[in-house]
């Protein structure tokens, strides 16, 4: 948990209904890394106030850390497996009522972003996620909320200034700024939001 943990968003629970949609403006573009590209799938943002910024480590334990309206950030993980008598898709549906909750308890939320992973150890880890992959952007663009994915490389090297850093490495980095993630799913997801929170403050 980061140090201006909110007990609002830890509290947020995995209840399994899901999202409303609404028909929304897309937009596509292409952004390119140092060394691999990314691509930048979003929706339009059209309000000018301020809003929250949530990044996602995703996976069946997801890393998760928001920065709020006010600047506050908070931080830590969510599991979606599904049970032992449990269908395969039931982890969807509780990752979908999780972005639910989590939109509202973080309102407004102005953006998502996520860590692209292009390679995988194994066919079982690329289902995995990219059925996460899927569920956001299919929540984000009926939601209306813009939505990004950052290269892992892109991400280490900025938490590290190494492309390929370890798992403890990435830990260490975060507790070094003043963080206290319990794993490396959290550190991750706490990198990629301070890079993101400086990415746009570099084009404002």
């Amino acid at each position: 948990m980061g140090p201006h943990g909110s007990p609002r968003i830890s509290a947020i629970l995995t209840q399994l209904t899901d999202p409303p949609q609404k028909p929304v403006t897309r937009a596509r573009a292409h952004a390119r890394d140092g060394d691999s590209r990314s691509c930048v799938r979003s929706v339009r943002s059209v309000s000018g106030q301020a809003s929250s910024l949530l990044a996602l480590d995703l996976g069946s334990t997801l890393g998760w850390a928001v920065r709020l309206a006010d600047g506050s950030i908070t931080s830590g993980t969510a599991a979606f497996r599904p049970g032992r008598f449990e269908g395969g898709g039931m982890g969807w549906l509780r990752f979908r009522r999780w972005l639910d909750e989590m939109a509202a308890s973080a309102s407004p939320l102005g953006s998502v972003v996520f860590e692209e992973v292009r390679r995988h150890a194994g066919t079982t880890a690329a289902h995995v996620y990219g059925g996460f992959l899927a569920h956001l952007s299919a929540w984000c663009e009926g939601a209306g909320v813009p939505y990004q994915g950052v290269p892992v490389g892109t991400i280490k090297r900025f938490a590290t200034g190494k492309g390929n850093a370890p798992k403890d490495a990435m830990i260490a980095a975060m507790r070094a700024r003043g963080f206290t993630p319990r794993d490396d799913n959290e550190a991750d997801a706490l990198a990629l939001l301070l890079w993101a929170i400086d990415a746009r403050a570099g084009v404002q």
